[in-house]
């Protein structure tokens, strides 16, 4: 994952980016209640930003089929590791977490899990209907892998009845080989249209990062192509570096030029676009999908 420009001096944080941590008894009864019921969160094994936030306010995006990965993107801070067997029991355990944390909206990811014949479609769709069953005015998100193109595996997903389906392509394709070597974009937009196109009307949401070497251009043009393939929610935030390992952050977006990336999308016919700094897939993720 290092290479010699990683050593280069690194960016200073601007302003903007600069999170404060909420003193709230929320955040210690999120974290005890997650430990009690042994349940994963992106929200901790990615190191996201968001996470003080959104624990204060007993939210938290579940992470599903275990802490490891078997791919390796440059951007990410979860490790590749040893695969172990789903755990039968999880998909309960995450209906149950959301139910003590009063949610309405949900948002269940998962590692990338090319070890398994179906990529793991199958624990989420567990996951979904158990949720739906533990919680019934309870909407649904989830944010899937591409299950290496696997049309079957993403219908395993769909049939459960998510309320949105998310897949995010994370960067522009020039830069998939150097961040995102194991993917496909083409694939990943292919998956987005599959779901647009698909009968239930389960809406498509993608996402994206900037500050790792992209142009203007070719963000816009990534926003096109997820236009074209029917996907109608959008978001877009900053690259932070989770670590010394990982590449370095190449530009600071400030805030008024995720506006303009917005407008840009809105301007093109995309209905949802959700772009700042902060914005990661799963942050207000209810109130984009209009579950609040």
């Amino acid at each position: 994952m290092s290479s010699p420009e990683n050593s280069a001096p690194a960016l200073r944080i601007p302003p903007w980016l600069r999170v404060k941590l909420p003193s709230s008894k929320g955040y210690a009864c999120t974290s005890a209640l997650l430990s009690d019921l042994d349940l994963n969160t992106v929200c901790q094994s990615a190191r996201c930003p968001n996470k003080w936030e959104c624990f204060s306010r007993s939210v938290a995006t579940f992470l599903i089929l275990g802490r490891e990965c078997t791919r390796n993107c440059a951007f990410c801070n979860i490790n590749p590791g040893l695969q172990l067997p789903p755990d039968a029991d999880e998909p309960r355990r995450v209906a149950e977490g959301a139910a003590r944390l009063g949610l309405k909206h949900i948002v269940v990811t998962s590692v990338t899990r090319d070890d398994l014949p179906d990529g793991g479609a199958a624990h989420f769709g567990q996951t979904i209907r158990l949720v739906k069953e533990r919680l019934p005015g309870c909407t649904v998100e989830v944010l899937i892998p591409d299950f290496q193109g696997d049309a079957d595996a993403l219908e395993t997903v769909l049939a459960a009845g998510p309320d949105v389906l998310n897949h995010n392509v994370e960067t522009v394709p020039r830069l998939y080989a150097s961040i995102r070597p194991q993917a496909d974009y083409a694939q990943s937009l292919e998956l987005l249209r599959r779901v647009a196109a698909h009968g239930s009307g389960i809406p498509a949401k993608s996402g994206l990062m900037v500050g790792l070497g992209e142009t203007d251009e070719e963000l816009r043009a990534v926003i096109r192509d997820m236009h074209g393939v029917g996907c109608g929610m959008i978001t877009i935030g900053q690259y932070m570096r989770p670590s010394r390992n990982h590449p370095p952050v190449q530009r600071y977006m400030p805030p008024e030029e995720f506006d303009t990336l917005a407008a840009y999308g809105r301007s093109i016919g995309v209905a949802k676009m959700f772009c700042a700094p902060l914005v990661r897939s799963s942050y207000h993720a209810a109130e984009l999908a209009g579950a609040e």
